[in-house]
């Protein structure tokens, strides 16, 4: 049964179709949305989701009122048919940029706050020198990114390096370290303070569990014997920390070229001596760079050699 699917995959009747129209679903929601979005009729998208399932023997999604739901060997089909997907782009951004290396595209994940004056300005470089490259900016934790990473969805991840230790099949390559400034809005009355404690009596804005910030934070005021503030909010959106800070009395760990670009924040005389960041690239190890994803890292190593910290 086995061999007989394995053979059905290869042996020609799964097409690339199938794979666009099974991955269109599962972005959708339903047949009907992924039918429009592919620019089919209804009937073709339906019987082209029955040829598949057929092929494979399984059903790939529960049909419901509201829509479709991946089954669990819809699931694990699509994140093949997506890798397929990502490999083919891949390919042909490379033999694209073979031809002329003006055009193609990279895909650069992000962290939170990770990179607010580095990735700007290579990104600018990057289009002032190759308007034809086009640019894609994925932002989220480092845990969201890596599977993207993996998988060829996206070139390269840019923010604090994170420990791979137990990863396999990625490097890294950094780029400059950066610490990690306590800051409030400008006028904040806590301004004068000079111990951690005395920040406990004010909100506070922290990363969530997973990052690796979080952990340093927890490992600062363990050691010096403070509970983590009660009072707060998690999040990891730089645009709605930001504006908590400029709206309410909260405090937030931030990195110092944010700061430091922003005249409206200000940095607490509170020290994190023992919370630095370094921030670099992490890639696929066995994975080539398409020639755009060169051209995006020789970019942030250039523009990194110029920042002031």
């Amino acid at each position: 049964m086995v061999m007989s699917r394995a053979l059905d995959l290869l042996g020609g009747r799964l097409k690339l179709r199938h794979l666009v129209l099974v991955t269109a679903i599962a972005d959708q929601g339903s047949v009907l949305r992924a039918a429009e979005h592919l620019h089919l009729a209804q009937p073709a998208a339906t019987r082209g989701l029955r040829e598949v399932e057929q092929i494979l023997g399984v059903e790939l999604f529960t049909r419901g009122p509201r829509g479709v739901t991946p089954t669990v060997f819809g699931e694990a089909f699509i994140d093949h048919a997506r890798a397929v997907q990502a490999e083919l782009r891949r390919a042909g951004d490379r033999i694209t940029g073979l031809a002329n290396g003006e055009t193609g595209t990279v895909t650069v994940g992000t962290l939170l706050a990770a990179t607010n004056v580095l990735l700007p300005r290579s990104i600018a470089a990057l289009k002032a020198e190759r308007p034809g490259i086009t640019v894609i900016v994925r932002e989220g934790t480092f845990d969201s990114l890596v599977p993207r990473l993996v998988d060829g969805d996206t070139d390269l991840v840019l923010g604090r390096l994170n420990p791979i230790d137990d990863r396999t099949g990625l490097r890294q390559i950094p780029l400059y370290d950066e610490p990690i400034l306590l800051v409030a809005r400008d006028g904040h009355p806590a301004s004068g303070a000079s111990v951690l404690s005395e920040l406990l009596a004010y909100p506070w804005i922290l990363p969530l569990e997973q990052t690796a910030l979080r952990h340093e934070l927890e490992q600062v005021f363990r050691a010096q014997d403070l509970p983590m503030p009660g009072n707060r909010v998690e999040c990891t959106s730089i645009l709605t920390v930001r504006s908590l800070l400029l709206q309410t009395d909260m405090v937030a760990a931030l990195p110092a070229l944010l700061v430091r670009a922003d005249p409206q924040l200000v940095r607490l005389p509170v020290p994190l001596a023992s919370v630095k960041r370094s921030v670099g690239v992490t890639l696929p190890e066995s994975r080539a760079l398409t020639p755009a994803a060169k051209v995006m890292l020789h970019h942030l190593r250039t523009q990194s050699e110029t920042l002031s910290l």
